[in-house]
């Protein structure tokens, strides 16, 4: 009889003492491997399995691309690496970033949904914005168990919350709880999958493999959606979108994926840009036209040097206009953006989590 024994774990912003807290509670015989994602900082090495190991009697690793799974074993995914889940081993892979991470929540629970069903525990841990929805959405499409931490109990309530509105969970506890519910659904018999895979969820799966078998024959968003009005703040194509169950996300062709909250932030981010950028080339435009102006002055060119400087105070009238309205525009950080900049570690050696 199969049992729960593949466990997906997302988190990220106060990901670190959700996670140290949660292993502690897990027994040293768990019959079960433990799969998680923190977000982190892609530049810097993650020192979590050290963490995890130290927490707890189950050893946290890093996983090879290609690497079995067994039972009784923590495994992470490394800095600007999926971790994805196939029938029996982990693929350890570089793919397109999913809401401005990598790794990223969702992606390990699609595949692991995918691969094992109803054996899949998936559980939604404290974090920014939306990641894990849906991943969960998928665990709970293919006949697997959907937790999440209590949001009042989260140091980050975002994560626990959006998956409270979107999916249906079968278990909402505090983190206190957690392990011994882990612990009791992996000793829960699982009925067989009772249906075919879904064709959504593999596609989904697949645009994140990157390999050249499924190069040669790449997946489409317009398999599960239609094309939108936006484009991919990653690479520019055209964003794809899908709604499931009101929860509204984008992906584009070369497989970037968004959710709608994410999405308005990257946006946030990417005009935040362009107007700095606007302000430097008019800054620069006022100080070459003025250089301009001098020099034609000291040739005796008057009305070129009239030209000059009208542009010049054209340039510098704009600047003006421009800066202010860009001091006086709400902080970015009433609207959750995509990543965030790292907090400082709590903890020596441990992890930058961004959220």
């Amino acid at each position: 009889m199969q049992r729960h024994d593949i466990i997906v774990i997302g988190t990220s912003m106060g990901g670190v003492e959700a996670l140290t807290q949660l292993v502690g509670q897990l027994p040293g015989d768990l019959a079960a491997s433990v799969l998680l994602v923190l977000h982190v900082s892609a530049q810097h090495r993650s020192y979590l399995p050290e963490i995890l190991s130290r927490s707890g009697p189950l050893p946290a690793h890093h996983p090879r691309d290609g690497e079995r799974l067994a039972p009784g074993r923590i495994y992470v995914a490394p800095n600007d690496r999926h971790l994805l889940v196939e029938p029996g081993h982990v693929k350890v892979v570089k793919g397109p970033k999913e809401n401005g991470h990598r790794p990223a929540v969702d992606p390990l629970f699609r595949s692991a949904a995918s691969s094992h069903g109803p054996r899949v525990v998936g559980v939604v841990l404290t974090g920014a914005l939306d990641c894990g929805t849906s991943g969960l959405m998928a665990v709970k499409r293919e006949g697997g168990v959907a937790v999440v931490q209590e949001p009042r109990d989260a140091l980050c309530p975002d994560m626990p919350r959006s998956a409270l509105e979107y999916v249906s969970v079968d278990h909402c506890v505090p983190l206190v709880e957690l392990g011994p519910l882990l612990t009791r659904l992996v000793d829960t018999p699982v009925a067989p999958r009772s249906r075919k895979r879904s064709r959504q969820v593999e596609t989904e799966v697949k645009a994140m493999t990157v390999d050249v078998s499924s190069m040669e024959d790449p997946p489409s968003p317009l398999e599960y959606a239609k094309p939108s009005y936006y484009g991919c703040p990653d690479c520019g194509g055209v964003l794809f979108e899908l709604e499931e169950h009101g929860f509204l996300r984008f992906r584009c062709r070369t497989g970037h994926a968004y959710t709608a909250e994410a999405l308005s932030g990257s946006q946030q981010n990417q005009l935040d840009g362009a107007l700095w950028a606007a302000l430097r080339a008019l800054e620069e435009s006022a100080s070459l036209s003025r250089r301009l102006a001098t020099k034609a002055r000291q040739r005796g060119h008057d009305l070129s040097a009239q030209r000059f400087e009208e542009r010049a105070r054209t340039s510098e009238a704009q600047v003006e206009l421009l800066r202010k309205a860009m001091l006086d525009a709400s902080p970015s950080g009433e609207a959750s953006s995509g990543p965030a900049a790292p907090p400082e570690s709590a903890v020596p050696g441990e992890p930058e989590q961004t959220g």
